[in-house]
């Protein structure tokens, strides 16, 4: 293992065997190197990188070890993890403190309700946000009146309110996605793609970096079936938060 960081345990020859093998599915993507080709690292000596959204990306941290930065436990078990671990180990030198204060179940109202303490306070200079499926997910069986035009208000207001108080922050914003088995039914189209492009139409508008995963996924399931990817069709299984990584850390570092 290289100088730098310990992870709490996890076995590095583990999760390199992952990402190698999803990295030639990453690879297949076209959309993929269209957005890493000619950029430059968001990720600079000292950053802070915080990962904000719902349970696709709280994956399950620990909230009593939240404030730990580069802390496995409070990074989860998901795609923040994979990124941040690769992110550590790759850049020992760059001083890097990696933080995950996704909320399952949330939508970006939600965020908004927990912003300042969950994002505004530890000042990221590159945040990540990851955040839809809830808004969708919950208007379908009946627990929240939200539409796509709230979603992108919502977003909107919340994007704001962030360049407001950290005018210099570097901006992800992440596509929803979602997979057809499990939970995902027929029913969820085309209104779920509405979401995908409101994500995109703010990104455009607050010139942030774009991660389009359900387009990732699309080409996945040209190798592998959805249940692979993501059994109940919205939470990645260790294979898919791999493969998100992987896409991640291609785009945001620009190789």
């Amino acid at each position: 293992m290289p100088k730098g960081p310990i992870f709490n345990g996890i076995n590095r020859r583990s999760f390199c065997k992952v990402t190698v093998t999803t990295a030639v599915l990453a690879n297949l993507s076209g959309e993929a190197n269209a957005a890493a080709r000619d950029k430059v690292s968001l990720i600079k000596k000292g950053s802070v990188v915080l990962f904000q959204g719902d349970s696709i990306t709280d994956a399950g941290r620990s909230r009593a070890d939240a404030a730990k930065a580069n802390n496995q436990k409070a990074l989860g078990q998901g795609y923040s993890w994979f990124a941040a671990a690769n992110m550590l180990t790759e850049l020992p030198d760059h001083d890097l403190k990696v933080f995950n204060r996704g909320v399952g179940g949330h939508k970006v109202h939600q965020l908004a309700a927990r912003w300042e303490k969950d994002c505004l306070n530890l000042k990221p200079d590159v945040l990540s946000i990851l955040i839809g499926v809830n808004d969708i997910w919950h208007h379908l069986n009946g627990n929240y009146g939200g539409t796509v035009s709230t979603y992108e208000s919502d977003y909107r207001d919340l994007l704001e309110r962030t360049i407001k108080v950290l005018p210099g922050v570097k901006l992800v914003v992440c596509e929803p996605f979602v997979l057809r088995c499990g939970a995902v039914s027929d029913k969820w189209f085309p209104e779920f793609d509405k979401f995908r492009v409101a994500a995109k139409k703010i990104s455009n508008e607050f010139k942030a970096h774009f991660i389009p995963f359900q387009s990732m996924f699309d080409q996945a399931i040209t190798i592998a079936p959805p249940e692979h990817w993501a059994k109940d069709g919205v939470h990645p299984s260790s294979n898919g938060a791999a493969l998100m990584a992987h896409f991640w850390l291609k785009s945001v570092l620009g190789n």
